[in-house]
């Protein structure tokens, strides 16, 4: 017997945490559904470090390797495979070596007994949460097939995305690398030279010019300590938000810029609507999925107003007034949200959601581009020509000095 920490949500949406002593995980899963829960997550007890090592030494599947595994599971379920065969299949097509190890995972607790969505869960986060608890409607319902055909086209949808933003990012951030280059090489091989001829010449030199010489020597000959401060602040800056205060207040803060607080609240709109809409329409609870789905929210100040949304939908007050009581959503999301419930397609209404706000999102990152770049390009114009004036306010005032 070994003892298994747990997290399991009840069938009102609330999470319960705590330990419990059996064979393996799999009685551990068996035991919780027997007491109506809905197992979340399961593992061997041994404390947050062992697990943090855990699950830092284990390689994690990406994204798309889960939407493609996904993809191909339901399309040899579909056409009247077992799991098990469809499980060997994957493994004989597969060339990646801690692919097959998963999938060879997952075969053996199936062939053992275990339902498949408690055999993803054993993964160790290898799925995430919605994954798992989507597996397991469709396995109470007997459609997993189908289950897995929505799981794969929102797999694809959210990678679709995050690719477009990335792609759009590609640009400005090498733009960004050059002109920081270019100004650094400016400062520690171009302006040297210049500085020996101001010393041959016992100028003193303008003030402007003393600090670009000051810059460039502090780059040449502290490189490492600029380096090691960069790495120090980088640091210390991840460790103060994963303070749960501190990243609310940065949060509160990022929704209040202007075009970028926009941009966020468009993305975890498209993001959130998508996985409730996919949870729904695999048969959860508007409740079990409102609480699954806000984890996908990246905005604790968002996730704060959709948590307050929850505690009203428990009391009966369907899903569109408390999100528009609280301004968790864009009116517009508010508004065919609520015209979704009082036609009884909530699902599909969510679906649309995500789908406008995908498009406002691309939209977004597009006019934010427009503007960014000719920023950066004008930026660094400046930075150089004010080099460029500090050497010939130097030069000129050696000349004067000369004659």
């Amino acid at each position: 017997m070994a003892t298994f920490q747990y997290k399991a949500v009840k069938p009102d949406g609330e999470v319960v945490e705590g330990d419990l002593e059996a064979v393996d995980e799999a009685a551990v899963v068996k035991h919780l559904q027997a007491l109506g829960l809905i197992p979340i997550q399961t593992r061997t007890g041994g404390g947050w470090w062992r697990a943090r090592i855990g699950r830092r030494a284990a390689r994690r599947l990406t994204q798309n390797q889960v939407g493609i595994v996904t993809r191909q599971l339901a399309t040899l379920l579909e056409a009247g495979l077992t799991l098990d065969r469809s499980l060997q299949i994957l493994i004989d097509l597969t060339t990646e070596a801690h692919l097959v190890a998963v999938l060879e995972d997952l075969q053996s607790r199936v062939r053992g007994g275990a339902t498949f969505s408690s055999a993803l869960e054993a993964q160790d986060g290898q799925f995430p949460r919605l994954y798992v608890n989507m597996v397991r409607a469709g396995e109470a319902s007997g459609a997993l097939d189908a289950v897995l055909e929505r799981l794969a086209d929102y797999l694809e949808r959210s990678a679709e995305l995050r690719s477009t933003i990335t792609s759009a990012l590609y640009y400005p951030a090498i733009l960004f690398a050059v002109a920081g280059f270019s100004v650094i090489a400016l400062l520690v091989w171009v302006v040297p030279q210049f500085t020996v001829l101001f010393e041959d010449m016992g100028a003193a030199l303008p003030l402007p010019t003393q600090i670009v010489v000051a810059l460039g020597d502090a780059f040449r000959n502290y490189w490492w300590a600029m380096l090691s401060g960069l790495a120090l602040t980088a640091l210390a800056i991840e460790r103060l938000l994963q303070r749960p205060e501190a990243k609310a207040r940065l949060d509160h803060r990022l929704l209040d810029l202007p075009l970028f607080g926009e941009l966020i609240w468009k993305l975890e709109t498209a993001r959130f609507t998508r996985t409730l809409a996919t949870l729904l329409a695999n048969g959860l609870p508007l409740l079990t999925a409102l609480n699954l789905a806000k984890e996908v929210v990246g905005n604790r100040r968002l996730l704060g107003l959709l948590g307050d949304a929850s505690d009203d939908l428990k009391r009966g007050r369907g899903l569109a007034e408390p999100l528009a009581r609280r301004g968790a959503l864009p009116r517009l999301a508010l508004q065919m949200i609520r015209v979704g419930e009082e036609s009884g397609s909530l699902d599909a209404m969510l679906a649309k959601v995500a789908q406008l706000y995908d498009q406002e999102t691309r939209a977004s990152v597009q006019r934010l581009l427009t503007l960014l770049e000719p920023l950066l390009i004008i930026g660094l114009g400046v930075i150089v020509a004010g080099i460029i004036v500090s050497i010939l306010m130097a030069i000129l005032g050696a000349n004067e000095l000369v004659f």
